[in-house]
């Protein structure tokens, strides 16, 4: 790795990392500050930081027991767009809260509820409850449907939440059951449920559920997926999932990627025009392998764009749409990969070898022993952060795409 071209942003003697690579932990006030959090093993607890432009650790709070998911995406923490609040998620997976602090008073409001950041334009959080996917086995790959916050098959009960923080309340805004009924492939995924229910009874048909919703940086689009996502592991159904789109009031659902039914792919996101999806899917033509691939938010124009198929997590330069960075944990050596493709000619203009590993054996589930990397934009394109592993520690890097010849 070149780290002449690096800038290291945190310095923290703690296990760091940004939220997820759909969420900006820039603030969004340009001054550079920048949102993380950390880990300290000796009291197993993780708090939200603030960094500012020295890499010099200016605030902090929120302390709470971490969990698993916490070496994925620390607690969600997010800017508001005022740079005024930051939002974070407390408890456990089993009973979570939501957080917004207002910095200069340092005064909380908390809402029973989950979150997966704060959409961008201010309006009300919405989102599913995280603890759906882990109850379903999603990093550990056990099915354990006594630990989901709501019964898989209470499907009128449980989807897509909003939040009003002032109020403190939450409403189920999308059922699972509402995007079933209006599911263009309603009859074959009701086939299926009948099938389920032959091997596991009448009461414990098809799991369902939906999660990982992801706003555009203009904050008048979402997605979210809809599916079983890790359950394939585990019991004897087939995957399910699709990724859908709707607008900022869920008055209008488009299926955008069909990724069911043996069909790969993964890590669908926002291009940075607010219009496209960016994501891992089936090649046309042989839906047997996968791509890098984009399709308008409505499923029309479905495109490869790239013959890449780490399965990391895709961006689109907001400063060069033809500029893609991408991540791997998947090379030879155990380290990880920065890949930098030229989206006009499929070319990998430019690779990093960085460390996603520590020294020790890496079991499985969600942990403290490897890091995603997750190469995030700042808005304008002129920086890249990125998690990397320094000896037993994530720590969180900044490129200046400046310094890159590619």
């Amino acid at each position: 790795m070149l780290y002449r071209e690096m800038k290291r942003r945190v310095t923290l003697d703690k296990w760091s990392v940004h939220s997820y690579y759909t969420l900006n932990p820039y603030a969004p006030d340009g001054s550079g500050r920048l949102l993380f959090a950390a880990a300290d093993f000796k009291t197993e607890t993780g708090k939200v930081y603030i960094a500012d432009n020295d890499g010099k650790v200016v605030d902090s709070f929120g302390e709470n027991k971490y969990s698993s998911s916490f070496f994925h995406t620390g607690f969600w923490q997010t800017w508001s767009p005022d740079c005024r609040f930051v939002y974070y998620q407390s408890g456990t997976n089993t009973v979570p809260y939501i957080v917004r602090r207002e910095l200069s008073t340092g005064l909380e409001t908390r809402v029973a509820g989950d979150m997966e950041g704060a959409p961008t334009d201010g309006g009300p959080i919405v989102s599913g409850f995280m603890g759906m996917l882990y109850a379903a086995g999603y990093g550990t790959l056990e099915y354990h449907p006594e630990d989901a916050p709501f019964p898989f098959q209470a499907r009128n009960e449980h989807g897509l939440f909003q939040y009003d923080m002032d109020k403190g309340t939450r409403k189920l805004i999308l059922s699972v059951n509402d995007v079933l009924n209006s599911h263009v492939h309603k009859n074959r995924l009701l086939e299926t449920d009948r099938e389920m229910k032959q091997i596991y009874g009448q009461n414990d048909g098809l799991t369902l559920m939906c999660y990982c919703l992801r706003w555009n940086r203009q904050g008048d689009k979402c997605l979210f997926y809809f599916g079983n996502h890790t359950v394939k592991n585990v019991r004897r159904e087939p995957r399910i999932g699709y990724v859908f789109t709707a607008n900022r009031d869920f008055t209008e659902l488009h299926m955008a990627v069909d990724l069911s039914y043996n069909r790969p792919g993964v890590h669908w996101g926002w291009h940075p025009d607010g219009k496209h999806l960016l994501g891992y899917g089936p090649v046309p033509g042989d839906e047997t392998k996968m791509c890098l691939a984009m399709v308008n938010y409505d499923g029309t124009g479905y495109t490869k764009i790239s013959k890449v198929q780490t399965g990391g997590h895709p961006s689109i330069s907001p400063a060069d749409y033809n500029l893609i960075v991408t991540d791997s944990r998947k090379t030879p050596d155990g380290q990880g990969q920065l890949l930098f493709i030229d989206k006009r000619s499929d070319e990998i203009k430019k690779c990093y070898h960085i460390p996603c590993k520590n020294r020790e054996a890496v079991p499985p589930g969600r942990n403290r022993h490897f890091i995603c990397h997750h190469p995030v934009f700042n808005a304008d394109g002129s920086k890249l952060l990125f998690n990397v592993m320094c000896g037993e520690n994530s720590q969180l890097y900044e490129l200046d795409m400046g310094s890159v010849e590619l």
